[in-house]
C-alpha cells in the first residue's frame, strides 16, 4: 500500500508546514479557557483535503512533543490508512466488538515519534449510530488515557450527521474549507448545522491556497 506524501513530514521547513505549526499554536490559544484535547476535523462537502489536513495537523502536534492519536472516524470513506500506507483491517470499529481491543487499542505506529494512527477498521452499516453510542464515549476515554490529544477525521457535515454526533462528545470541531472548491453557501450551511447541534466550532482552515496568493497574503 503506497503512502501519500505529507508536507509536514517531507518538507518541515516549507511555508505550508509552518502554517500547520501556526494552526497548532492558534488551537492552543483557543483552548485557554476550555482545553482542546479531543478535536474533530471535518469539511462541508466531500474532499480528501480534510483528511490530509487532519494527518498534517496530527504530525505537527506530535512534533510539538504532544502524544497524539489520529483516529479515522470516517466510517464511510476512510483514507487515513492510505495516506500513511498501513492496513485498515483492525481499527476503531474493532474496538466496538472486541473487548480486548478496547483494553489494548489497535494503534499503528506511522514513523513519527509521539504519533499513533487508529485506522477505521471494517466499515459498519450504521456509522452515525456507532459514533453517537455510549460505547463510543468509552472508546474516547480509553484513547484519551493514552494521549495528550485525539484528532478525529470524520465525514463531511453536509453528507452525514456523523460530524455533529461525534462533535458533541469532543472539545471542538475544526472545519476545513478548500480554496476554489468549497462554495460559500456550503460553508455557511455546515456552520449552521453544527451550531444547531450545539457543537463548539473552534475555527476554520483554508487549504489548497495557490502559492502566489499565499505569498501575497503573507
Amino acid at each position: 500500500m503506497s503512502k501519500l506524501p505529507l508536507i509536514t513530514m517531507t518538507d518541515p521547513r516549507s511555508p505550508v508546514a509552518e502554517a500547520y505549526r501556526t494552526l497548532r499554536t492558534n488551537l492552543t490559544f483557543a483552548g485557554l479557557d476550555q482545553p482542546i484535547e479531543k478535536l474533530v476535523i471535518t469539511s462541508p462537502a466531500p474532499d480528501r483535503e480534510k483528511s490530509i489536513a487532519a494527518a498534517n495537523l496530527a504530525v505537527t502536534m506530535a512534533q510539538g512533543e504532544r502524544r497524539t492519536i489520529l483516529v479515522d472516524a470516517d466510517l464511510r470513506r476512510p483514507v487515513l490508512h492510505e495516506i500513511f500506507g498501513v492496513s485498515s483491517e483492525r481499527g476503531l470499529t474493532t474496538m466496538f466488538v472486541d473487548p480486548q481491543a478496547r483494553a489494548d487499542p489497535p494503534l499503528v505506529e506511522v514513523g513519527v515519534e509521539n504519533l499513533w494512527l487508529l485506522p477505521s477498521g471494517p466499515l459498519p452499516p450504521n456509522p452515525a449510530d456507532l459514533l453517537g453510542s455510549r460505547r463510543m464515549g468509552e472508546i474516547i476515554a480509553a484513547l484519551h488515557s493514552r494521549a495528550d490529544i485525539l484528532i478525529f477525521d470524520v465525514p463531511p457535515v453536509l453528507v452525514a450527521t456523523d460530524a455533529a454526533v461525534l462533535g458533541m462528545k469532543v472539545d471542538g470541531v475544526l472545519l476545513v474549507v478548500v480554496a476554489g472548491r468549497t462554495r460559500r453557501e456550503q460553508a455557511r450551511q455546515a456552520q449552521e448545522l453544527l451550531e444547531r447541534a450545539r457543537v463548539r466550532i473552534v475555527g476554520a482552515v483554508l487549504t489548497d491556497v495557490p502559492a502566489l496568493m499565499a505569498r501575497r497574503y503573507y
